[in-house]
This record gives C-alpha cells, sequence and structure tokens, in this order.
C-alpha cells in the first residue's frame, strides 16, 4: 500500500527514530513501511496517523486510485 508518511514526518521535522518511538516500534519498521515493503498493522497505521496530525486516508494511498463503490 503506498503511503505518504515520509513527507508528512519530513514536514513535521520528525525522524523515523522519533517517529517509531512515538509509536512503540523500531526506526526500521518505519522505514519498511515508507518504502513500501512492509504494511502496518491497523493500530500501527492509526498511531502512525494520530502522531503526524493527519488523517488515514490522506496518508495510505490506494495505488494512486480512487475507488466508486458504485461503478
Amino acid at each position: 500500500m503506498k503511503n505518504e508518511i515520509k513527507k508528512y514526518r519530513e514536514q513535521k521535522n520528525i525522524s523515523q527514530g522519533k517517529l517509531a518511538d512515538l509509536c512503540n516500534v523500531s526506526r526500521q519498521t518505519i522505514n519498511a513501511i515508507e518504502n513500501n515493503k512492509y504494511d502496518p498493522s491497523l493500530q500501527l497505521a492509526f498511531d502512525i496517523a494520530r502522531n503526524l496530525g493527519v488523517t488515514m486516508d490522506r496518508l495510505f494511498l490506494n495505488g494512486g486510485v480512487e475507488t466508486n463503490e458504485y461503478s
């Protein structure tokens, strides 16, 4: 799942290590998520969004494609 974690993290001037500490995970976990090598649990995704002050829909992208359930 594509994400905008790095963008929002850098806007807030928060290092990967600091975000990891805030979310109780390792820096390597944040790095893997940012690089789309690991999908976070739902709880971790909410923690990241909360700590970056953004909504989940802004933080995580559905492959850049908007979906419409009525299509």
